[in-house]
């Protein structure tokens, strides 16, 4: 039985957190103890496979949804980000009480990506298709925005490459 968790303030902003120590959990002991027998949420979210290329002036983002029905799948975008979320159902037979997985890698319940686009970008930039699993976004026109400003550094080490450590006899 899985141990009991409370609920979490900061859902939705450890995401990249949780997954880390899931992938973490599952290279160690081979297994997520126990994590999978419930679906996931916004706080312990499934992060699908993903593709950003420029495609001519566009920028295309391609996510891999593999056995997500496209009416679970929603886009949003909102100040210059892009989020993608939705769900993975279970496939039938799954909650069986006789079914044994002994290797589960497919991921089931929430997911999200979430991409900030150039600057600039306005939502009728975006375009938006599904098509045999693969959710493919084109930004119109980002892979020619402005370039970023190149910011100087001041050196103030003199010449310097260590810092000097004061040595106290105690």
């Amino acid at each position: 039985m899985p141990p009991t968790s409370r609920r979490n303030p900061f859902e939705g902003i450890t995401d990249f957190v949780s997954e880390l120590s899931r992938m973490r959990t599952l290279g160690v002991h081979g297994s997520e103890l126990g994590s999978e027998a419930s679906e996931r949420t916004h706080a312990s979210a499934w992060l699908p496979t993903t593709d950003i290329l420029a495609r001519g002036d566009d920028v295309v983002i391609r996510i891999e949804l593999a056995g997500v029905d496209p009416d679970d799948v929603h886009l949003q975008f909102h100040h210059g980000v892009l989020t993608v979320s939705g769900a993975r159902r279970s496939a039938a037979g799954d909650g069986d009480d006789d079914v044994v997985f002994y290797v589960r890698e497919r991921f089931h319940g929430e997911f999200r990506r979430v991409v900030t686009l150039p600057e600039g970008t306005e939502a009728d930039d975006l375009g938006a298709e599904f098509d045999d699993g693969l959710v493919e976004i084109t930004v119109r026109g980002a892979a020619v925005r402005g370039v970023g400003t190149r910011i100087a550094l001041a050196d103030r080490s003199r010449g310097r490459t260590s810092r000097a450590v004061d040595a106290r006899d105690d």
